[in-house]
């Protein structure tokens, strides 16, 4: 069963919390991919992930790139799973996509202080209850670390 985990982000920005998840996700051997609505977007994230810390590798593409279905993760504007990813992030109110039960984790990382990303997030949660899927809430406390939300 595909289990759903909704970050509410607040008073922090993708960029900070996007690398240290993926990370997480490849330490577990996971592959992922890491959908966002513009190409724009994508773009910025693909430089953002070469250069978030200096002391670090976080091997990724974009789905433009000739080898992305070799790459443990890949950047994506639209559906797809270009490089077999069993974990799939999405990002800037991106829509659940059509085959969201053949991941292992979707992981839906949105902006609590943007009123159309809540409610697209509430869109995403009523969707992914009524298809039986295991949803998680979790949000940053006050020292950032996530906790689990009822």
């Amino acid at each position: 069963m595909t289990e759903v985990l909704f970050y509410h982000l607040q008073n922090m920005s993708l960029e900070s919390v996007l690398p240290p998840m993926l990370e997480k996700s490849l330490e577990r051997g996971w592959r992922v991919v890491v959908q966002s609505t513009s190409q724009e977007r994508t773009e910025a994230l693909d430089a953002h992930l070469w250069t978030y810390r200096d002391d670090s590798f976080l091997p990724h593409a974009t789905w433009r790139a000739g080898d992305a279905q070799d790459q443990p993760v890949v950047l994506v504007v639209e559906e797809g799973n270009p490089n077999g990813a069993n974990v799939r992030f999405l990002i800037d109110s991106a829509a659940l996509p059509a085959d969201c039960g053949s991941y292992e984790r979707m992981v839906l990382v949105f902006n609590g202080d943007d009123e159309d990303a809540l409610a697209a997030a509430r869109g995403a949660w009523s969707e992914c209850k009524s298809r039986g899927f295991e949803v998680t809430y979790w949000q940053a406390d006050e020292q950032g670390r996530w906790q689990r939300r009822d």
